[in-house]
């Protein structure tokens, strides 16, 4: 998917996706094409933030500004901590070390838009249902399913 982004043009500011496509194999292949990412980690993924050895996520200390570790079989992130006024806890990661947490802020909001945008899609469209391949027949399903919404 990264090489068809590529070859259509694609040279975005950040990639962005969930928490399920944060795999090393997928780092690095962001990587590889020199272009940075934000994404989110899950709290046992292994780091080493002192290199004393790796350790799960949820057990370092990160403060609001963010912490500059390594990330086991990758190399050097930064991770941002975000606690929810319910407590809930998040760990948001990028490969750019000085990022600043007001600019983390401006791309986790650009990525919750697009969050927005798929669950529109998928709730107002079926588009999670639609079993077509061809372009033509999904813009038929798209457009059928708009039109019983409507």
């Amino acid at each position: 998917m990264f090489d068809k982004a590529e070859e259509s043009g694609f040279n975005p500011e950040f990639v962005l996706f969930d928490t399920w496509y944060a795999s090393v194999k997928n780092l690095k292949a962001i990587r590889t094409k020199e272009w940075h990412f934000l994404t989110r980690l899950k709290k046992n993924r292994s780091v080493n933030p002192d290199n004393k050895g790796n350790m799960p996520l949820e057990t370092v200390d990160i403060p609001p500004k963010g912490l500059v570790f390594h990330l086991k079989t990758y190399g050097f992130v930064k991770v941002f901590r975000i606690v929810s006024k319910d407590g809930d806890t998040q760990h948001r990661v990028t490969d750019v070390q000085d990022m600043g947490e007001s600019k983390r802020e401006d791309v986790a909001k650009k990525a919750w838009k697009i969050e927005e945008y798929h669950r529109g899609i998928k709730q107002l469209c079926g588009v999670e249902k639609c079993q077509a391949r061809k372009e033509e027949s999904q813009r038929a399903h798209i457009i059928f399913s708009l039109r019983a919404f409507l």
